[in-house]
């Protein structure tokens, strides 16, 4: 399918099947996400991906009872750095170092970028993680569409619960959204068959000379 017959046919799925999907799929996503834009390539956060069943039966709980999070496959759990730390900074410098094949000392401008976090606090850097992940969240429901592979994007949790949940507090962790991975119900999911609805693009977009005319 083109890319808009992809979007056009996601949605966020309200109920799942349970059908698990192929390793081969959940690969390709989870590939997708890693390499899914980042500011400076940092790529402040991880991707948890839960498969057992109890586990997630226990996250469902503590996000309003969506269903999607017990009857999908696999659900996702970004969760973004909860500092930049000048540890962090260093793994970032050693990695670009290691797949460029460059020494340390010529990565100097890389490094002024990653300190410069290093001069805000812990929540302008917890804030700003989020935001990245929330450009990984956007490039996996594209690819999972593209896998034709269902998938709900949610906000809908209690946070605090969660992260104590996951242990995420150790790894310097905190949970920002889910993201439920399967097959929809046709026979239970009463969204299904409803058109798509999203602001028409006359109001979604404006242009430049459409921006001048408005302001002045």
């Amino acid at each position: 399918m083109d890319i808009l017959s992809i979007l056009n046919w996601r949605y966020a799925t309200k109920r799942m099947n349970g059908q698990e999907i192929p390793e081969e799929k959940l690969e390709r996503i989870l590939e997708s996400i890693r390499l899914s834009a980042s500011s400076v390539g940092m790529q402040p956060y991880n991707v948890l991906v839960i498969k057992d069943k109890d586990l997630r039966k226990k996250i469902k709980a503590v996000s309003n009872n969506q269903p999607q999070i017990a009857e999908s496959s696999h659900l996702l759990v970004f969760a973004a750095w909860n500092n930049i730390t000048p540890q962090r900074v260093e793994d970032f410098i050693d990695r670009i170092a290691e797949v460029r094949n460059v020494s340390k000392e010529s990565l100097g401008t890389m490094r002024a970028y990653g300190e410069n976090f290093l001069k805000n606090t812990e929540e302008q850097n917890f804030n700003w993680a989020a935001r990245q992940s929330y450009i990984a969240l956007g490039t996996a429901l594209i690819a999972a569409a593209a896998e034709k592979v269902d998938a709900t994007p949610m906000e809908g949790f209690n946070a605090q619960a969660l992260d104590e949940l996951l242990g995420l507090e150790a790894l310097g962790l905190k949970s920002v959204s889910l993201l439920p991975l399967g097959y929809r119900d046709p026979e239970n999911d009463w969204l299904l068959n409803l058109p798509k609805v999203r602001t028409a693009k006359e109001k979604l977009f404006i242009t430049d000379e459409e921006l001048e005319a408005k302001v002045s």
